[in-house]
């Protein structure tokens, strides 16, 4: 029993397992609840509460709001409970592999740094109608064109991204302050005080379990099913995205600092087992979500790579890190909260509505391949990506980049 506790609470699982069971997931939470596996609109909703409760601004004519369905709160709301119960998911491994512990960054300008990305991303996320899950993860499967120019565009942002956190002037200086006896002795006693504080850490972990079954159950008795289901599965996407250390950022960036190419092939991979099972569901009758593919989607996936680099992990990475106990990635979900509500300001206050999405169309591609088609064109294209990306780990040598015959291209020289 120990053995099997500390593979499946101490060690972290296999990307590849991990991925390929949230695609599943996902694609049954379609089936369930004809929406998607995502977080950013909420996370929007969520600031359109915050301005009610401390401005008293209605934000009920908004017509970004309108968009996105603004009603009741986050408990009356699938999309809340999916949210709500990954929180709770990742929370839950985090106590029970005793891993917690408050980490405040030693340069505190990552603090900023974090909330100014988180910003960032939140904007482009909302921009694009969805960040790395409905506009990519769950988008591609659901066979909408605009995933696919969220992947490039994401892709793109990342690489830029990744220019401005390897400058010195972002970096900033090392902190090479000396350090007392004191300063120790401070620091060995926290170390005690940790190592008390994770004896227990698993008993809070069965305690949390334990309370959230015990709603989910009474969910299903008021007749509340739907409710019920999205926090049972959002618990379900909050442990692997803890367990796998799901993170879309890593995919990206990897690729372009050191070649590492495991997460990304192992998304790739999740994404070809949603599709199938996603295919099923929409030719039985579950209507496919499309959404527009328009500039807007194009220049949102670019600042949602760009700002999940500036602040070092997306929304998935950044919830389950926060529960570990990470200080910056609660800045990073504040800067998330606060760009998504900017966007849904702007989209009809300062005109990026008329500017970037109207009269644009969604672009579903079952409607334009055919059924067989799109399944095939789709499956394909993932693969591809795959192999790619495969390639791509081969051959890139860390600190020299890209080796192809006698050429090599640094990232530097890959700008032009």
């Amino acid at each position: 029993m120990n053995r099997l506790y500390t593979l499946v609470f101490k060690e972290y699982w296999n990307p590849y397992l991990t991925v390929g069971l949230a695609g599943l997931l996902s694609a049954l939470y379609f089936g369930l609840t004809g929406t998607v596996w995502a977080v950013t609109g909420e996370f929007t909703r969520f600031g359109g509460h915050l301005l009610k409760l401390f401005f008293n601004i209605d934000v009920s004519n908004w017509a970004y709001f309108k968009l996105i369905h603004m009603s009741g709160t986050p408990i009356d709301r699938t999309d809340g409970w999916i949210v709500i119960g990954m929180v709770v998911g990742a929370l839950i491994t985090v106590l029970l592999s005793s891993s917690f512990k408050i980490r405040i960054p030693r340069q505190k300008r990552r603090l900023l740094q974090g909330f100014a990305g988180g910003i960032v991303a939140g904007f482009g996320a909302r921009l694009a109608m969805g960040c790395n899950l409905a506009a990519f993860f769950t988008g591609v499967p659901q066979f909408s064109f605009h995933a696919w120019i969220f992947m490039v565009a994401t892709a793109i942002g990342t690489y830029a991204g990744v220019q401005i956190v390897q400058r010195p002037w972002w970096i900033g200086k090392p902190d090479l302050k000396s350090v007392s006896a004191k300063t120790v002795a401070a620091e060995n006693n926290a170390r005690t005080a940790a190592t008390k504080s994770r004896s227990i850490q698993p008993i809070l972990g069965a305690a949390v379990a334990l309370v959230f079954a015990v709603l989910v159950i009474m969910y299903y008795l008021q007749g509340k099913g739907l409710l019920g289901s999205a926090a049972l599965m959002g618990v379900g996407f909050g442990v692997l995205i803890e367990r796998g250390q799901i993170c879309f950022t890593s995919a990206f960036r990897d690729l372009w600092i050191s070649g590492r190419a495991v997460m990304a092939k192992a998304i790739a991979l999740g994404m070809i087992v949603s599709v199938i099972v996603t295919f099923v569901f929409i030719q039985t009758g579950t209507p496919a979500l499309i959404k527009v593919a328009a500039p807007s989607t194009l220049l949102g996936g670019f600042l949602f790579g760009l700002g999940i680099v500036l602040a070092g992990g997306c929304e998935t990475g950044m919830m389950y890190r926060a529960m570990e106990g990470q200080l910056v990635y609660w800045f990073v979900g504040l800067g998330n909260i606060l760009g998504a509500t900017l966007l849904a300001y702007g989209w009809d206050h300062l005109g990026i509505y008329n500017a970037l999405a109207k009269g644009w169309q969604p672009i579903n591609l079952i409607k334009v391949w055919g059924s067989p088609g799109a399944l095939i064109g789709t499956l394909a294209f993932l693969l591809l990506v795959y192999l790619l990306t495969n390639w791509w780990e081969k051959h890139y040598r860390y600190g020299k980049g890209l080796q192809v015959g006698d050429a090599e291209l640094v990232p530097s020289q890959m700008n032009g």
